[in-house]
């Protein structure tokens, strides 16, 4: 069977690279005559792997010596608790920037914990853009400032971080790490979901400054101790070691891609045309601000809505799979992530302009 170009927004496709190297090693992982999956967390040559998969992820993102990275289980939406329940260090009150449907959740959870400030929201203009940076409205008394660096949903991207003063600045950057270089030191803590640019549902990275470390809220269970899970390399508990081995063989393809500048081109190429090819048309449309567009989720509605099922299932015939546009916003959603091919991109631009010339 073929392989399919699949723009599903998580769980994302994978380099095919990476599932051909695994598929290889399932049975006999280094000639120990079990999978990677059977084999301890604790052993040596597990270790080994979990070891490289840290020193390549400090590669490419160039992450300073006094930052932790951790390996832990869970999505994303665990960390919109964990972050609160580590970061506060006696404070009630954070920052938070509403950008869309994973800021709010985001700011809903924080509800539990502590009083999450609302700095700016762009639910006004339908989260197609930010109301401007002076309007912003900053506590420095606040614990940190949280912010979601792309919105997978409404396709809402925010190119640099934000300038928040003295705050340690927190990011959920689950669909868009990895896919440009970044300056780590900016951030007090970054988070990703694993499942869009990193490796297979279950696993969640987090990348945190070791001076935010060891004040968690009273009651934090154990394994949700930033510190603890530092000290113990991420093995407080037995990790998602098959998702883990996984992001190690995606960290080592970046490199050989020649790291995030190289990604960071590719993926502006594919994104340029997608846009270029949604603009360029009377029949589909994008409501987002060109200066915050995203790179990695290109929404996009048709002029005739009662073609979208037709458009599927002619996509999905071509090949083409998973634009389906989340429920929350309908229409279309094309994911490119970095596992996404240039011609898998060229494959959708050119299917959009056959399709229009025969529906328009």
């Amino acid at each position: 069977m073929a392989r399919v170009f699949n723009f599903s927004a998580g769980p994302a496709t994978l380099p095919e690279t990476v599932l051909e190297r695994a598929r290889d090693e399932l049975l006999d992982f280094r000639g120990c005559g079990a999978s990677v999956m059977e084999i301890s967390h604790r052993g040596e040559l597990f270790m080994a792997v979990a070891a490289q998969a840290e020193a390549d992820l400090r590669a490419l993102l160039g992450v300073p010596d006094n930052y932790r990275v951790l390996f832990l289980q869970g999505g994303a939406r665990q960390q919109f608790a964990l972050v609160p329940m580590n970061l506060l260090r006696g404070r009630e009150r954070a920052c938070y920037l509403d950008t869309g449907h994973w800021s709010s959740q985001a700011i809903e959870m924080a509800r539990h914990y502590c009083e999450p400030l609302l700095v700016a929201s762009g639910s006004q203009s339908g989260y197609t853009a930010l109301p401007p940076r002076d309007s912003w409205r900053i506590d420095a008394d606040a614990a940190y400032f949280h912010y979601a660096s792309n919105e997978t949903i409404g396709g809402l991207q925010l190119h640099q971080p934000p300038e928040v003063g003295d705050l340690p600045l927190v990011a959920d950057m689950s669909s868009d790490i990895l896919s440009k270089p970044i300056d780590v030191s900016r951030f007090g803590l970054i988070y990703a979901g694993a499942q869009k640019n990193i490796g297979p549902a279950g696993l969640a990275l987090v990348i945190v400054r070791e001076d935010l470390l060891g004040a968690p809220l009273p009651g934090t269970p154990n394994i949700f101790d930033y510190a603890r899970q530092a000290a113990r390399d991420s093995m407080l508990n037995t990790p998602p070691t098959f998702a883990w081995y996984l992001a190690g063989r995606v960290f080592q393809w970046l490199l050989e891609q020649g790291g995030l500048a190289a990604i960071e081109r590719i993926n502006r190429r594919k994104a340029d045309k997608l846009y270029a090819a949604i603009d360029g048309s009377d029949f589909y449309h994008n409501p987002v601000d060109p200066a915050c567009r995203s790179r990695m989720n290109v929404p996009f509605t048709l002029a005739r809505p009662e073609l979208d099922a037709r458009f599927l299932a002619e996509a999905e015939s071509a090949g083409l799979v998973a634009l389906k546009g989340h429920a929350a916003a309908g229409g279309m959603r094309a994911s490119i992530y970095n596992a996404m091919p240039e011609e898998g991109v060229d494959a959708l631009v050119g299917f959009m302009a056959e399709f229009e010339r025969r529906h328009a």
